[in-house]
């Protein structure tokens, strides 16, 4: 089996909202924010807006992996035809050949040429590490690609950046597993898996946290799709926080040792860009 594994990318989608529209948002569904009674008390008696103070915003990078992959098998096999007739046929001649006819069926033998191509493409949520089509939403936005170092300047620029909990060397040894499947063939011609994707998406996400009442609650905004949600969350813990070089390529280290139950992997073929960018900068230093 050849399995091919496309070199990783980091990709940051644009926002399409600004933080001052966020905010408005964000301020319209306070009261909601704070649950279902003060949302009934809202509806009785409308809160003033001094109730409420907006204690912390922030815009942050929320993760999500996208996984495109193809798995390719061709192969023979041999097989035995049942071919009805009429009831009166006795037996019938092929090729100068006579074929007994037994319960109103004879038998041809013909070789089956096959080829399976199935096309997966798969959507992981970066911190739960679970899968969630719904993010494929963001593929018709545009996205920019990016590296570890323009992630570190962007979270001293106050914009948290959150590290993905998935790693990758885990989802790549899952979706080439998931992409092998069983077939019946007496020959196999061709056997391969190709992850054409191994990418690390980032989407703007923007926090406010409001206090009312001695107590506190968020609202997020998502700066692509516009989805306001009132049980939010924020990442004060990640703000500024340096990207570690390597916390996205760990894919190579691991995948030399995959194991995938039935299929013995003769050849895989890593591409480990971020490596490749550190030889090539060091090339060019002087």
């Amino acid at each position: 089996m050849n399995v091919e594994i496309a070199e990783e990318r980091i990709l940051v989608l644009s926002d399409k909202f600004s933080m001052e529209h966020a905010e408005g948002r964000a301020w319209s569904r306070r009261v909601e924010a704070f649950g279902t009674m003060a949302k009934m008390a809202g509806l009785l008696s409308k809160p003033r807006d001094e109730e409420f103070e907006c204690i912390y915003r922030e815009r942050r990078l929320q993760p999500f992996w996208r996984i495109s992959s193809t798995a390719v098998f061709a192969y023979e096999r041999t097989r035995d035809y049942q071919v009805a007739v009429p009831p009166e046929v006795r037996s019938v001649s092929i090729a100068g050949e006579d074929r007994p006819v037994i319960d109103r069926k004879f038998s041809l033998t013909g070789l089956e040429s096959c080829r399976e191509e199935i096309k997966r493409e798969l959507y992981i949520d970066g911190l739960t590490g679970q899968q969630d089509p719904r993010l494929a939403v963001y593929m018709d936005h545009s996205a920019v690609e990016a590296d570890a170092e323009s992630l570190a300047a962007t979270a001293k620029e106050r914009t948290v950046v959150v590290p993905p909990q998935a790693r990758a060397s885990i989802l790549v040894r899952d979706a080439v597993a998931a992409a092998i499947v069983k077939f019946d063939a007496d020959k196999v011609l061709e056997e391969s898996v190709r992850l054409e994707a191994v990418d690390l998406y980032y989407r703007p996400v923007y926090a406010f946290r409001y206090r009312r009442q001695g107590k506190e609650a968020v609202v997020e905004f998502d700066a692509i799709t516009g989805e306001v949600k009132t049980a939010g969350s924020t990442f004060e813990q990640h703000l500024g926080k340096i990207m570690e070089p390597k916390f996205l390529l760990d894919v190579g280290a691991e995948a030399a040792n995959l194991f995938i139950p039935g299929a013995t992997v003769a050849k895989i073929v890593l591409v480990k860009g971020m490596e490749m960018a550190e030889r090539k900068a060091g090339a060019k230093a002087p």
